[in-house]
């Protein structure tokens, strides 16, 4: 799969591409069967599987701060997207020209003069365009003009429940991680290189890796048993905060710090990704650190249990 930044970057496409265009937040069970109905009608038509995202999502440029919890980052959805039958993941950067583009511009100068569709999967809800005046239906009769099928994604449906990134976002803050696991098709996780701390864990006897969630909001909060993969081709299982560190710092930023059992080895500066198993408990704030260690050590315990109640499943 090809990761194209920009339409500066793109080839052109004489024969034209099959197309997807949305967030793709999460990339759950209703987003793979949109790539893979896409893939079915790139193969059937002789052209490449192109997914058009935008980055930041547009709530994101709209709302800041106030705009829900992503689920994934660009590059953890790039991960993701590799795995299905993608040729080309377009990612266009969602700003104010952007934001001021009439739909039929976007249409006429993006859709058809640099993408060259010939087939549009997008659902009958999406909107684009200055004001959000693009819509199904101006997609529906520009396909007519401009010779390209298109056709609705359809809602995806899981015990006749329609799946969606806010349902996903929240089981998750219900602590529901294993409802969010079967809408996603696999655990929820985070992805990202382990940074340097303060190393204040090791004084506590639970040394930790550190990964800055580099979110502004995250649909995650607690304490949870994980595992982990990236280092080598090994899962290795452990204990998991997710917050702002109340008893050490209490700063702003959101980090992900996981201590592996039985694990002694430096892995700074690896790419690695954590896998929420089960939550244990949510983010407090302990008088001192040693009410925080016992904390640890019955998370532990606690943490040990799950799996040893996952591996008799």
């Amino acid at each position: 799969m090809q990761l194209i930044r920009g339409l500066a970057h793109l080839e052109p496409l004489q024969h034209g591409c099959v197309l997807t265009i949305g967030n793709f937040d999460g990339l759950h069970l209703g987003h793979r069967a949109v790539i893979e109905k896409l893939a079915a009608h790139g193969k059937r038509l002789g052209l490449p599987v192109v997914v058009l995202l935008f980055e930041p999502q547009p709530l994101e440029y709209f709302l800041g701060e106030n705009a829900p919890s992503r689920l994934t980052r660009l590059r953890e959805k790039t991960i993701q997207f590799a795995k299905l039958p993608v040729d080309q993941l377009l990612v266009l950067r969602f700003n104010r020209h952007l934001a001021n583009y009439r739909a039929e511009d976007f249409i006429k100068d993006i859709l058809i003069a640099k993408l060259n569709v010939k087939y549009l999967v997008i659902g009958d809800d999406f909107h684009f365009g200055k004001a959000r005046r693009g819509n199904f239906a101006m997609l529906k009769e520009a396909g007519r003009n401009f010779g390209f099928q298109l056709e609705d994604t359809h809602s995806y449906e899981l015990n006749g429940m329609r799946i969606s990134s806010t349902l996903i976002r929240d089981a998750l803050g219900e602590g529901n991680l294993a409802l969010a696991a079967k809408m996603l098709g696999r655990d929820y996780s985070v992805c990202g290189r382990v940074a340097h701390g303060d190393k204040r864990g090791r004084t506590i006897g639970f040394p930790t890796a550190n990964i800055e969630m580099f979110r502004n909001n995250t649909p995650i909060i607690g304490v949870y048993a994980v595992t982990m993969t990236g280092i080598d081709d090994q899962e290795y299982v452990g204990v998991a905060n997710v917050g702002t560190r109340p008893t050490v710092d209490g700063g702003a930023k959101v980090i992900l710090e996981t201590h592996l059992f039985d694990f002694h080895r430096e892995i700074y500066g690896a790419y690695v990704e954590v896998h929420f198993k089960r939550k244990i408990r949510d983010e407090m704030c302990f008088q001192s650190l040693q009410q925080l260690k016992q904390q640890i050590d019955r998370d532990v315990l606690q943490a040990k249990k799950i799996f040893a109640d996952l591996n008799k499943t």
